[in-house]
């Protein structure tokens, strides 16, 4: 019945953000519900395919283009909501050669059918559009297209849009909760070798346009693909090829395309790559989208985990763009490692709803983590994890708002990662941990869009306990568990230790490691005022351990 208690806590709370749907309460507007609400009128058809065809401009700074929108229809409709923002031109919505009629609202736009579509039924419309896509101002954070020129003048174009979403640059249903399970991205581009269009997933043509002479660069996707990890590479690049081995012996292809002046120090940095994915596969399995093979992308800005092209910006340096924010050396190429980790956590696993982001970046910065335990061993892997402390704010949770596109606190990376050590030395089985991670990437999870419910429950299956008091504080509370205790002594060498938790959760129970004389003593701690009798040497002092788990002390 606890459990249950408490898994009707996160429903009602989800429920009750559900609610602020008409702007009346907070910063939230009619905009932002059409943006993360799933609706009648977006989750009665489901999207299987999407064909977009671009036509790009880099005088006017502008892209014309249609999408074809492949779907099933989940329940009877004859209005059904697409986005696309506002400062896009929609030139018309065609459905089976009939123009159909379209109202906008915000940066959502809604469709009229002539007739109900009948639910099973598969079909497909059209939008045509043009516009001038929003620029980013703090490329990746700040979303929207990058035009710049490299180093010889030639154009450069990269996009980011996590978070801001697709719809800035082409119509789609924009909601993490429907990712189309392949999708073709074609880009028309002058015939000059200066434009290269690299995309996501494996390059299908490059065809010549007889009526303008234009080239057309086709991508095409084969896995599910969440639509901010869609991407627009345009570039002066030059391509050059490894191979990576699976432990099974099965050859993937690493692909990549830099800059020319760039190409010999690519060489040297992308040998990151083998081992990287080498580890990756120890933890979580092979990589997850082997058909359309790995490639990183130089782009002109710092990074994005965009799928099969990860967009790769950081100078061809070690560390955070040459800085060293882990406090153990410029081991590795930061860019790299991270935005690999997201082609497990956030691309193979995707949340379905952006509150839910804490998942993406939350597991994926614990990936790091792992990458140097792999590669150096475990102590050193500890002490990449907790270097990350002094960053965290704890200001807001960690989980967002739901239903309207809405993601949580900046501290959803590393406070994640320091929550999963935590719960790693909690559950104190590591045979089990590592069995938890590869079974949520190979089968349990894989593919799917997932809930932190889903998360929670699953925990809770693998290690026959009731967790969900921990996520429930870490995830959904800005601060974290805080151990008050006592020390007093007894008779002799002996000592009363009382401690208890105290957090926003009730009924919470986690362990705590007390240290002392070299021991380590692990005692069950509750909401509840416990005593324990130790004995110690007068001049032995008491500690915690708050390198495997992330809390706080106070004295009673």
């Amino acid at each position: 019945m606890k459990f249950l208690n408490i898994f009707l806590f996160v429903l009602l709370t989800q429920q009750s953000f559900a609610q602020l749907l008409d702007g009346t309460d907070g910063n939230f507007n009619r905009g932002d519900t059409l943006r993360g609400y799933l609706s009648p009128e977006r989750t009665c058809f489901d999207v299987h395919y999407y064909n977009l065809n671009l036509d790009v401009d880099f005088e006017e700074r502008s892209i014309t283009g249609y999408n074809d929108i492949h779907y099933v229809v989940v329940n009877d409709f004859e209005t059904i909501q697409l986005d696309l923002f506002d400062n896009m031109l929609i030139d018309s919505v065609v459905f089976k050669g009939t123009h159909l009629k379209y109202q906008r609202s915000f940066d959502a736009f809604f469709v009229d059918f002539p007739e109900v579509q009948k639910k099973g039924n598969q079909s497909m419309l059209r939008v045509y559009y043009t516009g001038k896509p929003i620029i980013a101002v703090n490329p990746p954070w700040d979303g929207g297209f990058t035009w710049q020129k490299d180093k010889d003048g030639n154009p450069w174009l990269g996009v980011s849009c996590e978070g801001i979403g697709a719809s800035l640059w082409w119509p789609n249903k924009d909601h993490l909760s429907d990712e189309p399970d392949s999708m073709r991205v074609s880009c028309k581009l002058p015939k000059e070798e200066k434009y290269m269009f690299v995309g996501n997933g494996v390059m299908e043509a490059i065809e010549l346009d007889p009526m303008d002479q234009k080239k057309i660069v086709s991508w095409k996707v084969s896995y599910p693909i969440n639509n901010y990890n869609v991407t627009l590479n345009i570039g002066n690049y030059v391509n050059f090829q490894d191979t990576y081995t699976a432990k099974d012996g099965e050859k993937l292809l690493l692909d990549y395309w830099v800059m020319p002046y760039n190409l010999s120090k690519a060489k040297e940095q992308f040998e990151q790559v083998s081992p990287m994915l080498s580890c990756f596969e120890e933890y979580f399995g092979k990589f997850p989208f082997w058909r359309d093979n790995y490639k990183l992308v130089e782009t002109p800005y710092l990074g994005m985990e965009h799928q099969t092209a990860i967009a790769y910006g950081n100078n061809y340096k070690e560390g955070y763009n040459g800085f060293d924010f882990s406090r153990i050396g410029l081991k590795f190429d930061y860019i790299i490692i991270h935005e690999t980790g997201h082609e497990y956590w956030g691309n193979l696993i995707s949340a379905q709803d952006i509150a839910d982001m804490w998942i993406h970046e939350g597991f994926c910065t614990y990936s790091e983590a792992l990458y140097v335990e792999c590669m150096y061993d475990y102590q050193i892997g500890q002490d990449y994890v907790n270097a990350k402390k002094p960053s965290i704010g704890n200001k807001q949770p960690m989980a967002g708002v739901y239903d309207v596109n809405v993601e949580g606190d900046g501290d959803m990376y590393n406070k994640g990662m320091l929550f999963l050590n935590t719960l790693r030395h909690v559950i104190n089985d590591d045979e089990l941990w590592f069995e938890i991670l590869m079974e949520m990437n190979t089968s349990e999870f894989a593919y799917k869009t997932i809930t932190a419910n889903d998360i929670m429950f699953f925990f809770n299956k693998k290690t026959g306990r009731d967790l969900t008091p921990l996520f429930l504080q870490y995830v959904f509370y800005k601060d974290i568990p805080v151990l008050y205790y006592k020390l007093e002594r007894q008779k002799g060498k002996k000592y009363s230790f009382k401690y208890k938790w105290q957090t926003d959760v009730g009924e919470f129970i986690m362990p705590i490691e007390v240290i002392i004389g070299g021991k380590n003593i692990r005692l069950e701690g509750t909401q509840d005022l416990q005593e324990y009798i130790l004995v110690k040497k007068k001049k032995e002092k008491l500690s915690f351990n708050k390198s495997q788990f992330y809390i706080k002390t106070k004295k009673l």
